[in-house]
């Protein structure tokens, strides 16, 4: 049986480690995997050097990245943003609210948020105001206001009666002008 290879990360991998630790995989895995897609290099000590000093500037560029997403998060922090959606007379919507329907909101406000960033358990399928996580670079969190709105659509007019039941000529001159009359 083969014996786990070092390999230097050469970028965050879920579950495996941050960026310039050095960790011990299957080969496999390291070989076919986390090298060809450029998520860590074989260690060596010339490489493990270097990423000691990669280490610092990164943690100093997290730090600062951090500071911007901290600030960003108390920027949106306060946001309350509308989203209109066809609804029935329960509150019930004709579909549901996502977070891409939210990032097109924010985005109208001037506040780019990609939909990723928008952590909703599921989707909102109903009228009324919710609270929905938003996630910020470096491990920062805010949360914003959704309200949910309906869309009024005005029923078109009814026809009378009388003019139904006439003639098919009487009804098709009591349509609206912009409809063509039967020829």
């Amino acid at each position: 049986m083969a014996q786990n290879v070092p390999v230097i990360l050469a970028r965050d991998v879920g579950n495996l480690g941050r960026i310039g630790e050095l960790v011990n995989v299957r080969p496999g895995y390291a070989r076919n995997y986390l090298v060809p897609n450029g998520l860590a290099l074989p260690a060596s000590p010339k490489r493990v050097a270097f990423f000691e000093h990669q280490k610092k500037v990164v943690e100093h560029k997290r730090r600062l990245l951090r500071a911007e997403s901290e600030k960003r998060a108390e920027q949106i922090k306060g946001i309350t943003v509308t989203v209109s959606a066809k609804a029935g007379e329960s509150g019930k919507l004709f579909g549901s609210v996502t977070n891409r329907d939210i990032s097109k909101a924010l985005i109208a406000i001037g506040q780019n948020i990609h939909h990723k960033d928008i952590k909703l358990a599921e989707a909102i399928r109903t009228v009324g105001t919710f609270e929905v996580d938003v996630r910020l670079e470096a491990d920062v969190g805010s949360k914003i206001k959704v309200i949910v709105a309906p869309i009024i659509e005005a029923e078109p007019a009814p026809v009378p009666e009388e003019v139904v039941a006439a003639k098919p000529e009487a009804a098709a001159e009591a349509k609206p002008e912009g409809e063509a009359k039967p020829a």
